[in-house]
C-alpha cells in the first residue's frame, strides 16, 4: 500500500475509519492498555454474587488481525457489571478481556447493530495472564474460582490490567549536612533516624503505584574502633525492607565511607497508598550491631542524594 495522501485534519479532505486509527496507535506510541492506574479495574459487586464489576475508564488496544490495522480506543462510562458462570466439581479460571471485533478485519458484527467492543470472559484459561493468540484485546482481569462456587470474592480476582503509557516523575535531591559532628555508636540493635533530620520532602504523585529511590550517604565518619551495623531509609511511615551492611574493620582511626541504599516502595499496599497525593519526608536510618565497636558520625563534609522515580501503574 502506498503513502496515504491525506493527512489527517486536512481541510475539504475525507478520512477513512483506518487513519484514524493509526493515530491512536501514534498517539499511544504503539502501546496497548488502560489509560490510568484507576481504568477499568474489576472488583466483586457490592454484595458479591455470580459476577464482577468493572469501573468507568478507557483504554487503547493494538489490532492483532493485520499490521495495517492500527489500534482502537474504547472507553467504559460508570460501572459495568459481567456474569461469571459458577463451578461444578472442579476449580476453574476464568479471564475478562476487553475485546474488538472489526468486521472490517475479522467476523460479521454489524456495528449500526452491534457493539463491536465489548467484554468477553474466555473460560478455563489456567494460569494465563494473556489474551488468547489473534484477539484484539486486551487482558483485565483473571478470576480464580475455586470448585462449586457461584459467589466471586475479591480474593480470586488477579489483576491484569497494564497501564498503555504510564507516567514517570523524577526527583533528585541533595542534602548537605552541617553543624558539628553528630555520632551514634554502641551496639544496640535499634533503628535510629541519623542524623536526625529530613533528608528530602517527596511530592508522592496520586497516580503512583511505586517509587524506585536511590538514597546514597557520601563522607560519613567512622572512628573509635571497628565498625558494624546497616542503613536503610524511612519514606513517610514505611521503612525500607532492605538494608545495606556498613563493615569496617580498619580499627580506631577516623576514616570516610561511602554508602547506598536501593528500593522499590510499594504504593499499592495499605501503607503505601496513605502516602499518595500527599508530601512525605524521607529520612535516613541507622543502627549498630552487637558486634559493633565504632561510631558513626555525620558532619559538615557529609553528603546525602535522594534520588527517586514514581511510576504510574494499576492501583
Amino acid at each position: 500500500m502506498a503513502l496515504n495522501p491525506v493527512p489527517i485534519a486536512t481541510t475539504g479532505a475525507t478520512h477513512t475509519a483506518q487513519q484514524f486509527r493509526m493515530m491512536i496507535k501514534d498517539l499511544a506510541r504503539g502501546n496497548e492498555g488502560v489509560t490510568t492506574g484507576l481504568d477499568l479495574k474489576v472488583t466483586a459487586l457490592g454484595t458479591p454474587g455470580s459476577g464482577v464489576q468493572i469501573s468507568a475508564g478507557s483504554a487503547v488496544i493494538a489490532g492483532k488481525v493485520s499490521p495495517i490495522q492500527g489500534h482502537y480506543s474504547a472507553y467504559n462510562i460508570g460501572s459495568d457489571t459481567v456474569d461469571i458462570a459458577a463451578t461444578g466439581s472442579t476449580p476453574r479460571s476464568d479471564m475478562i478481556v476487553l475485546r474488538v471485533e472489526d468486521p472490517d478485519y475479522e467476523g460479521t458484527l454489524d456495528p449500526a447493530v452491534n457493539p463491536i467492543v465489548y467484554w468477553e470472559v474466555v473460560p478455563n484459561v489456567g494460569l494465563a495472564t494473556t489474551v488468547p493468540s489473534g484477539y484484539t484485546a486486551i487482558p483485565i482481569a483473571r478470576i480464580d474460582i475455586p470448585d462449586t462456587t457461584a459467589t466471586i470474592t475479591n480474593s480470586m480476582i488477579k489483576d491484569l490490567r497494564k497501564v498503555a503509557n504510564p507516567r514517570r516523575d523524577r526527583i533528585l535531591t541533595p542534602y548537605y549536612a552541617s553543624g558539628a559532628l553528630t555520632e551514634i555508636s554502641g551496639t544496640t540493635s535499634t533503628w535510629k533516624t541519623h542524623p536526625n533530620v529530613t533528608l528530602a520532602t517527596l511530592a508522592i504523585p496520586a497516580w503512583a503505584a511505586s517509587a524506585k529511590i536511590v538514597c546514597s550517604a557520601y563522607g560519613l565518619r567512622l572512628d573509635t574502633g571497628n565498625v558494624y551495623a546497616a542503613f536503610r531509609f524511612l519514606l513517610g511511615t514505611v521503612e525500607a525492607a532492605q538494608a545495606v551492611v556498613i563493615d569496617d574493620n580498619d580499627g580506631p582511626g577516623a576514616r570516610r565511607t561511602y554508602v547506598e541504599m536501593v528500593e522499590t516502595i510499594d504504593l499499592t499496599t495499605t501503607a503505601g497508598a496513605a502516602l499518595r497525593g500527599t508530601n512525605q519526608a524521607l529520612k535516613a536510618r541507622m543502627r549498630t550491631d552487637p558486634l559493633n565497636a565504632g561510631a558513626i558520625g555525620v558532619d559538615s563534609t557529609t553528603t546525602f542524594k535522594v534520588d527517586v522515580e514514581f511510576l504510574e501503574g494499576p492501583l
